[in-house]
């Protein structure tokens, strides 16, 4: 794939790339399959040789777009550890989560025509999803703020089931409330529960 080689890419190369990584997101997110490669050109402000010297074919495009989100997605969780106490970048982790598959749910026609085409946009996406999340609540039980033994494969299920509610705009507000029950129900309880 154009734009993955050893060579590092001069700054102004490495702009436009990640301009065209963004417009493609937005692009296939919205509009599927059918976005032209001239109308993710012109809204990343390139010309179309330019989107084709980093992506010689739409699937690279499409691949590299999706593994852009996903890199940002995880790439995420030092930065969030920085900032915010554990239990905190946790639960603002989560709220990234979901952002990122209803991004990867309105890219899903483009995704398949490049597993058809014999690309393999989600090789490595299971484990570095999970390398994210057991980094947060390695953070997490080291502060005593989130539970210990927590499965980061739990988390990923759950949270894709919180994702679906998220698809709509009228369901967001639906997606946040079940995001903070969720972060709750992980963070560690320093009270004991009364006796009944």
């Amino acid at each position: 794939m154009a734009g993955t080689d050893a060579r590092p890419l001069r700054a102004d190369a490495r702009r436009n790339r990640d301009r065209l990584l963004t417009a493609a997101v937005r692009a296939f997110s919205a509009d599927g399959e059918g976005v032209t490669l001239d109308a993710v050109a012109k809204e990343a402000g390139v010309g179309i040789g330019t989107l084709y010297r980093h992506f010689p074919t739409r699937e690279a495009l499409v691949e590299a777009a999706y593994r852009s989100e996903l890199s940002r997605l995880c790439d995420a969780v030092p930065d969030l550890l920085r900032e915010l106490p554990p239990d905190e970048a946790l639960r603002t982790w989560m709220d990234r989560f979901v952002a990122y598959t209803t991004t990867k749910r309105g890219m899903a026609d483009a995704l398949r025509a490049v597993i058809a085409a014999g690309g393999r946009p989600f090789e490595h996406s299971r484990e570095n999803l999970t390398a994210a999340v057991r980094t947060l609540l390695d953070a997490g039980t080291a502060a005593g703020t989130v539970r210990d033994g927590i499965e980061p494969a739990d988390i990923l299920v759950a949270l894709n089931g919180i994702s679906l509610a998220a698809g709509a705009p009228e369901q967001r507000d639906q997606a946040r409330r079940l995001l903070d029950l969720f972060a709750d129900g992980l963070r560690y309880a320093s009270r004991s529960l009364p006796d009944i």
